[in-house]
């Protein structure tokens, strides 16, 4: 049976920072790449970049779309959709080098 991804735009997204280093993030459709400096996330509102110091994957409720990371958070960037191609092999070229 394919999954339907149309439930995914019903998820109200929201960022939660407390201190700068319990991030918790709402509406996420899928995390793409994640390592212990970047979190690349797919989310209601377009793809957002996490970045930061030792982050740490917490807790993950993929059917609610909620992801907890711990960690320094040292910056947030949502990537346009129209820029993502480009973006993505820019932001892909870097975690991997």
């Amino acid at each position: 049976m394919e999954k339907d991804n149309s439930n995914y735009s019903n998820y109200n997204h929201s960022i939660n920072l407390l201190e700068r280093k319990t991030l918790v993030v709402t509406g996420v459709k899928k995390i793409e790449n994640f390592d212990n400096i970047h979190f690349l996330m797919d989310t209601s509102m377009g793809f957002m970049l996490v970045k930061g110091e030792d982050l740490d994957l917490i807790k993950l409720d993929t059917l609610a779309g909620n992801v907890t990371i711990k960690g320094i958070v040292n910056s947030i960037e949502y990537i346009l959709e129209n820029n993502k191609k480009n973006r993505d092999d820019s932001i892909f070229n870097r975690l991997f080098k």
